[in-house]
């Protein structure tokens, strides 16, 4: 129901987009809205100060006029997606405060427990020394069956062990592996440890059982357009998985703040590209968000001048896909 709705809701906003005048007049102060000339000079901006932003044509069949031929969208390619939207959801019993003895408060860490956005997991307690693990080391160790280190005594420059020659290191090679079996028989040696000491023998089994531990990083390709009815930059999202697979609509939802997803993000098709629909930041409050941070810089006795708009939509825009990593612009201070 909500893909029939989004279809006619962009066929109408298309409809009222090719009956909109081309802005012609900058109404950038005024309204926050912007140009296709005003657009261009941003994009050039953040084409020369972030490198990883290009222009791009797309169809030939879908150009604007009222864009240059070779400057008609902007295109980033392979950002990355390691971590999913509900990973970042506030769990009050996740706090820790830190420097709570701070008169304003202190800072509070909202996933300072978190162990699964840290990579980490439950795991990590199983490091400490099981009950049964000393227990078998006191064990063997009352046999009389301990294994001798080897290392030379103080004093001696050469490198060897005074009176040991290589008989003796042969026995302790023999008595090492005595103590071993004896551990293996004696059930002490869980499955989990076993199949540590094997893996740690063949390498190639070590590297598999570790290719599981590895996070797998969805990429997507983001695209910027002038929205000719909202007067506005518009992003678009298009996702995949770690092997370059398409994400499907709801596993690219999955990466949208949840206050958002279908709402302010829905799918709707390119204006510039052919095929299926891409997911897009919807752009009718732009101009008003614009329009507050333009007021806020001239209230502290600043100037926004109209080249820095893209620097800053990709900035607010971050509260609507926080986990997308694609903002390497430069600062911007209010």
């Amino acid at each position: 129901m909500q893909n029939v709705i989004n279809t006619v809701k962009g066929t109408a906003l298309g409809v009222a987009e090719y009956w909109t005048p081309v802005l012609k007049e900058s109404k950038f102060r005024e309204t926050g809205v912007l140009t296709p000339e005003e657009f261009v000079a941003a994009g050039d901006h953040l084409v020369h100060h972030c490198p990883t932003w290009q222009w791009a044509v797309g169809d030939e069949t879908r150009i604007k006029s009222y864009l240059p031929h070779d400057k008609q969208f902007l295109l980033t390619r392979h950002v990355p997606c390691s971590r999913r939207c509900k990973q970042m959801e506030y769990c009050e019993e996740q706090e820790e405060i830190i420097e709570a003895d701070d008169p304003d408060g202190g800072w509070v860490d909202t996933h300072h427990h978190d162990l699964g956005a840290l990579g980490l997991d439950e795991k990590v307690s199983e490091m400490t020394l099981e009950p049964k693990t000393e227990s078998a080391a006191l064990d063997i160790k009352a046999s009389g069956k301990t294994s001798k280190p080897n290392f030379a005594p103080s004093g001696n420059n050469n490198g060897t062990a005074v009176g040991g020659d290589d008989d003796d290191d042969d026995d302790d090679d023999d008595e090492e592996a005595i103590d071993m079996e004896q551990f293996e028989e004696s059930g002490l040696l869980d499955e989990e440890d076993q199949n540590t000491v094997i893996a740690s023998s063949n390498p190639t089994k070590e590297m598999e059982a570790s290719a599981g531990e590895i996070i797998h990083t969805r990429t997507y390709d983001l695209h910027i357009t002038y929205d000719k009815y909202y007067q506005t930059p518009r992003l678009w999202l298009s996702g995949y998985d770690e092997k370059r697979k398409p994400l499907t609509v709801e596993q690219m939802y999955e990466d949208v703040s949840q206050d958002h997803a279908k709402k302010t993000v829905t799918m709707e098709t390119h204006p510039h590209m052919p095929g299926p629909p891409m997911a897009s930041v919807h752009p009718c409050k732009h101009a008003e968000v614009m329009k507050k941070i333009i007021q806020t810089v001239t209230e502290g006795g600043g100037e926004l001048g109209v080249h820095m708009y893209l620097i800053i939509f990709l900035k607010f825009v971050q509260a609507v896909i926080p986990t997308i990593e694609y903002d390497y612009t430069q600062n911007f201070a209010m």
